[in-house]
């Protein structure tokens, strides 16, 4: 296979070719595998510092909930005219029983979701004061599912593989992907030809080798190659070595506000610029490009043309406080109107 030439990533791609993708999103079927969290905000403002403590006192305003993790990525696939099933795990509690409501609610199907009667449901409360995060705070239980609830969720994929073209791994390592539920889907993808989205944790990159893609981090990107990523000579290199360590047909490296670079086996790395005017909070942000990049796929785009379409869904994104979501309208138009374009 040849080299490809992609100094400029918007020379040769009309936004006409990508909003195409996005029309065909409307009912398209993902199924989305992962930990499925519970936001908390707690919004307030900082007028003083505790007299306990060198600390803010925030006062209270309000408090929300929105979906996290696993649920993040299936709201955001919903919000953008996919269909989705959700696989992960809640516990028998208050949290849980939000989720999976909230969940059916936004008409995502929820019957593989495993309910563990002794295990919290991974909830994160986050206090924001005039929209800066001040603190973070978790309650969860990392440690791997019970292999009775992980056979469960087999049994749901298995049962449903037919009814979807594209799988995502939400990976927050908070239990559910364990190496025997991704071995086991991706041995079944293999099998059915489906493509494989991995949004994943350094501690579990050995797991996903013979995935589709997977999206990390700058960051998640350094650790997983174990070498700090400093300039564009050290990021080639990074990104080489996963290609190489993976066996995953390519690797996209989310890099913040210098946009994202997709490897792909026998072909030249191809960087597209970050699109975001203004960066509030990137809360979320890789939950926002896996839904979107798993979308584009799977009605037709490549990847290169879904890397694309997932950078200006982040770019959107990055510019909201707290969890959030895209539009397909909010994407077309993000396409549409970029400067330069037609």
């Amino acid at each position: 296979m040849g080299k490809d030439r992609d100094d400029s990533p918007l020379k040769d791609m009309n936004n006409k070719d990508l909003i195409k993708y996005i029309e065909r999103f409307q009912g398209s079927p993902i199924l989305v595998v992962g930990d499925i969290i519970g936001d908390h905000y707690i919004w307030g403002t900082v007028e003083r510092i505790s007299p306990e403590a060198p600390v803010p006192v925030v006062d209270v305003e309000r408090e929300s909930y929105m979906l996290g993790g696993a649920g993040n990525v299936a709201n955001n696939i919903v919000s953008l005219g996919g269909k989705v099933k959700i696989c992960g795990v809640v516990g028998n509690d208050e949290m849980g029983q939000w989720i999976v409501h909230n969940l059916k609610r936004g008409g995502i199907e929820t019957e593989g979701i495993v309910v563990e009667e002794e295990r919290p449901t991974t909830k994160k409360t986050r206090v924001i004061a005039h929209s800066q995060h001040v603190v973070r705070f978790d309650y969860e239980n990392k440690n791997d599912i019970t292999q009775s609830s992980q056979d469960r969720i087999i049994h749901y994929i298995q049962t449903h593989l037919h009814e979807v073209r594209t799988i995502v791994l939400s990976d927050y390592a908070k239990g559910v992907i364990t190496r025997y539920v991704v071995k086991k889907i991706l041995e079944m993808a293999q099998k059915e030809n489906l493509y494989v989205v991995v949004d994943p944790k350094t501690q579990h990159f050995d797991y996903y080798a013979g995935s589709t893609v997977i999206t990390p981090n700058t960051h998640e990107a350094a650790i997983a190659a174990g070498i700090p990523i400093k300039d564009m000579e050290s990021l080639l290199k990074a990104g080489h070595i996963l290609l190489s360590q993976s066996s995953a047909k390519a690797i996209l490296i989310t890099r913040g506000e210098h946009g994202m670079s997709l490897f792909e086996r026998d072909k030249s790395p191809f960087h597209i610029p970050a699109v975001a005017r203004e960066v509030f909070d990137v809360t979320g942000a890789g939950d926002t490009v896996v839904g979107t990049l798993a979308l584009s796929i799977s009605t037709g785009a490549s990847l290169k043309e879904g890397a694309m379409i997932a950078n200006y869904a982040a770019g959107l994104v990055v510019g909201m406080v707290g969890t959030g979501t895209v539009s397909r309208e909010a994407l077309r138009n993000a396409i549409k109107h970029h400067k330069g374009r037609d």
